[in-house]
């Protein structure tokens, strides 16, 4: 085998029941088996590359500018995705490009908006079921909004209730122990009902005392009772294995996950799937459209997170007298107040979705355009609070206490990031000028330099009498001095002839090559240091 394919077989055996995108260059490549599966799921054209062997490695590749629409394809269907990234700039490595997973995409750990539905989350859960089948923990975790909702049931109809959590929820992806395979209730629910990857985690994974430690280490707490899980032991080993499996696929940014919902079932009107089909919640029970549903009467919102957070609502109707007065005393202050209402609703149109969009800066995959989304909805904020200033009802003078308007990250993404910034982070272009004297100064020197090459032709021109005398520049040979065949002949003797071409001849000489080292030399260190300056803005 060639290194590069040894390097590719090393990979793939950390990772083996994941389709590996391997980067080489511009594309991600898949080879042998997983090139032929994502040649039949994506319609991509399978080739081949030489790899050391008599017969050619079958290979089909995508471009990495455009990898999400293939990813959230194969994903769709149920595959787990690996991202080999190249860990080293190829120009400047010594050897083999240095290359290692950044993470693994899963149908229960999307961040990116191209592959999600707006409107609803995107759940994993994990389901511990003791060997009696008497007690259950439930964990129910959003990556794309730093979501976790935790449960524990008891009692001889675990099994039942199991069903209808899951049935609220309509998990992505679910994992599960052994026990959970002899119970024929959930799993024929979780095949034919719900549209789920699914797979039975380790038993290790489910360690008590290794998921306590991983619970306290992630929240920073000195015991379970901080977070009210004393005595939760399924719930407990339920989170444990959640957190262990996020930690395997994201790799990194899961210090967004902080807000842990411990929750009781009994919190909320037990609907089994029967019951939210026949009642048409989400979607009417003739063509599952969401038209003609009770959310689609009631769904106003102007914002993704309205959208997600009426449909849970829906989804989960409270018990308490309590808490149903306390949103019905918000409902009754909107409606009996046209102006605040309508101003409200004009105030939160065109806010992005903050929850994701914080979940992908969090992550490290966000890039310039998120970062002026953010800006543009934390611009709206100031008005929305000042608009809640006199609200009566707790819920809406409780929402005006605790919004936080981003003042000071409004200021750092205006300050640092340019209005209209590129897609890539990674070619320059995405700072504005006076964030960084330093960056300013490297700038300063690109552009003297396309100036100082001016001056070179013009001074060469005059020099030599050649009229048509050009300096340019290619990536192969660098800047050059071509002269046409008609006046090759007066090329000074300093001159070194660098390219024949048909109709002229290309030259360098030492003052070219000099400034060549220092503009390019700029260039790369600008954008090097763009890169840097954007991480930390997105850290901050």
């Amino acid at each position: 085998m060639t290194p590069m394919m040894k390097q590719y077989l090393e990979v793939k055996a950390q990772h083996p029941h994941c389709l590996l995108f391997f980067r080489l260059g511009d594309f991600y490549e898949m080879f042998f088996d997983d090139a032929k599966i994502a040649s039949q799921e994506l319609e991509l054209v399978l080739t081949g590359k030489d790899c050391g062997q008599e017969e050619r490695a079958p290979m089909c590749g995508v471009p990495f500018h455009s990898c999400e629409s293939y990813i959230a394809r194969l994903v769709a269907k149920g595959y787990k995705v690996a991202i080999c990234e190249q860990m080293e700039d190829p120009a400047t490595a010594k050897g083999l490009v240095k290359r290692e997973v950044v993470r693994i995409i899963t149908p229960g750990t999307v961040i990116e908006g191209s592959m999600l539905d707006e409107g609803r989350n995107n759940y994993l859960c994990v389901l511990y079921l003791s060997g009696g089948a008497a007690d259950a923990g439930l964990c129910f975790v959003d990556c794309s909004t730093g979501e976790i909702h935790l449960t524990r049931l008891d009692g001889e109809d675990v099994p039942l209730r199991v069903t209808n959590e899951l049935g609220r929820f309509v998990p992505r992806e679910i994992l599960y122990n052994d026990a959970v395979s002899g119970q024929e209730l959930i799993t024929h629910f979780v095949t034919e009902r719900l549209a789920a990857a699914v797979e039975v985690a380790k038993a290790e994974d489910f360690d008590y005392n290794k998921a306590e430690q991983r619970i306290l280490t992630h929240f920073g707490k000195r015991n379970l009772e901080e977070l009210g899980l004393q005595d939760q032991f399924s719930a407990v080993r339920a989170l444990g294995c959640a957190l262990q499996y996020l930690y395997t696929t994201q790799m990194t940014g899961l210090e967004r996950l902080t807000d842990l919902d411990v929750y009781s079932d009994i919190q909320f009107m037990q609907l089994d799937l029967a019951a939210r089909r026949n009642l048409e919640l989400l979607e009417t029970m003739r063509n599952k459209e969401k038209r003609g549903s009770l959310l689609w009467v009631l769904d106003k919102t102007r914002t993704a997170m309205g959208k997600r957070l009426i449909r849970a609502w829906i989804e989960q109707p409270l018990l308490s007298p309590a808490q149903i007065s306390r949103r019905l005393n918000a409902v009754e202050e909107l409606s009996g107040d046209a102006i605040l209402r309508g101003s409200l609703s004009e105030q939160l149109t065109g806010i992005y979705d903050l929850e994701r969009l914080m979940s992908r800066i969090v992550y490290g995959s966000t890039n310039g355009r998120e970062l002026r989304s953010l800006a543009a909805a934390a611009a709206k904020l100031p008005g929305l609070k000042g608009l809640l200033k006199d609200a009566q009802s707790a819920m809406l003078s409780g929402v005006y206490q605790d919004l936080d308007t981003l003042d000071d990250v409004l200021e750092l993404i205006d300050r640092a990031i340019v209005e209209d910034p590129p897609f890539t982070i990674r070619e320059g272009g995405i700072i504005k000028p006076g964030y960084s004297a330093e960056l300013d100064e490297l700038k300063g020197d690109m552009s003297d330099g396309k100036g100082i090459i001016a001056q070179i032709e013009a001074k060469e021109r005059e020099r030599t009498g050649i009229p048509k005398l050009k300096v340019g520049y290619n990536r192969v040979f660098g800047y050059y001095i071509e002269i046409t065949n008609a006046y090759k002949d007066q090329a000074p003797p300093e001159y070194i002839r660098k390219q024949t071409l048909t109709n002229c001849e290309r030259y360098i000489t030492p003052e070219l090559k000099e400034l060549e080292g220092r503009i390019l030399g700029a260039h790369d260190r600008s954008v090097q240091l763009e890169h840097q300056l954007f991480d930390e803005v997105r850290k901050t």
